[in-house]
């Protein structure tokens, strides 16, 4: 039998915010969180923007022991679980009585760790190689260092399936609850912005490039020319439902249902969109809930020229013709692509949008080329009706890989 799994608290660390409703709150607002690039480093790079954080500061979240040990990846998602685990009434003591488990989605883990090691040993010699990156340069090392600080002695695992990682995540750990291997796991994702993966994004050409009226990593739109880097870091706390409400916990949201589908053929034509069109529906048969009762989409759409499209073809085809009656958001328009993390935060804003009937906009969004499938592309925060429940996540990576997400209001 199947359990339930109840969402009972939101940890995020990102460009617009530190709690989901400020989040929400700035997305509805149209407040952007991506900015110029400054330093020396970035000289002579077509993309000029991103939305790394420039006043994350993890003392404020992480106290009583030294963070030296943890690089920018782990004490992102250290302090996303400090602030998850505050919301969702976890506290120490609770802790030390009762098995949390984390499953942490991430594209890179931490490249810069990775790259600065060898950078040293190579250059410096072996001797100047630091054994405390070395710890680090590992890709579950963020979701080690994490439940150490927490005391997190459930499972503790780590995804890596490209930028759809934080919704792969929520779904690995959804299951962990479904079918009693858990009953609390802390799931989301984290990828921080660094020098070595943006050079690597612009080498492939996947990153907006300025032009001379502006730069347009903006979701759907005919100008787009590619996604702006970010970084964030996103937690939901999963917890079986009667557990939960047996320690009194305050129960935001549900995972109701979820599906994944991989394309391995990325040049043949329409297979992309094949790929997101069967993830959606394989989360719809599980909810066993048909695409008509999805009140609203969290798109994955960030920019890219070619992948916006296959999504939008994927939900018109999902939704047999009736796209254009479900408002369709990308917070990727504010926040940039924030890689493993992205779905995470996007479920994390879904529920908000759900809880208190406002689905932001796509900021910047004019006119889309003519081919672009006809949806409900929300230009401005959009009120949901009343009664809307259910809410679909979209999560596609670079690579072929496609993860789909529907959550309902409780």
């Amino acid at each position: 039998m199947k359990r339930r799994v109840a969402i009972t608290g939101m940890g995020v660390i990102s460009s617009l915010g530190n709690s989901s409703a400020e989040l929400h709150s700035a997305l509805c607002k149209g407040d952007t969180g991506l900015h110029k690039i400054e330093g020396e480093a970035f000289h002579g790079f077509q993309c000029r923007q991103s939305g790394n954080l420039l006043s994350f500061q993890p003392e404020t979240f992480l106290q009583g022991k030294p963070l030296r040990s943890l690089d920018r990846t782990g004490r992102m998602v250290a302090a996303a679980a400090t602030l998850a685990l505050a919301n969702s009434g976890w506290s120490r003591e609770t802790l030390s009585q009762r098995d949390v488990g984390l499953v942490l989605g991430t594209m890179f883990g931490s490249v810069h760790t990775i790259s600065e090691f060898d950078r040293r040993a190579l250059v410096e010699g072996p001797a100047y190689a630091s054994p405390l990156d070395f710890a680090n340069t590992v890709i579950n090392a963020a979701a080690g260092q994490a439940a150490i600080w927490h005391n997190l002695r459930g499972i503790n695992s780590t995804i890596a399936c490209g930028a759809a990682s934080g919704l792969a995540a929520l779904s690995y750990a959804a299951d962990l609850v479904r079918y009693g291997r858990q009953t609390a796991v802390l799931a989301g994702g984290a990828d921080e912005f660094c020098f070595e993966s943006f050079c690597g994004f612009e080498r492939a050409r996947l990153l907006c490039a300025a032009a001379d009226d502006g730069e347009f990593a903006i979701p759907f739109d005919a100008r787009r020319t590619g996604f702006a880097l970010a970084e964030a870091a996103a937690l939901l706390m999963l917890e079986e439902w009667e557990a939960a409400q047996a320690r009194g916990a305050r129960i935001m949201g549900e995972i109701v249902g979820h599906g994944s589908a991989y394309n391995p053929m990325r040049r043949r034509q329409n297979g992309g969109s094949n790929a997101i069109a069967r993830a959606i529906r394989a989360a719809t048969e599980d909810a066993e809930v048909s695409p008509a009762e999805i009140a609203c989409v969290s798109a994955s759409a960030n920019g890219s020229t070619v992948i916006d499209k296959e999504e939008a073809v994927a939900l018109k085809a999902v939704f047999n013709g009736k796209g254009s009656q479900i408002p369709v958001t990308s917070i990727k328009s504010m926040l940039g692509e924030t890689l493993g993390a992205s779905g995470a935060v996007q479920a994390i804003d879904l529920i908000e949008s759900l809880s208190n009937g406002v689905l932001p906009g796509c900021l910047g969004l004019d006119k889309t080329e003519a081919d672009m499938p006809d949806l409900d592309l929300c230009r401005e925060p959009r009120k949901l009706q009343a009664g809307c429940g259910l809410g679909l996540v979209n999560s596609v990576g670079f690579d072929g890989h496609a993860c789909a997400l529907l959550v309902a209001r409780t």
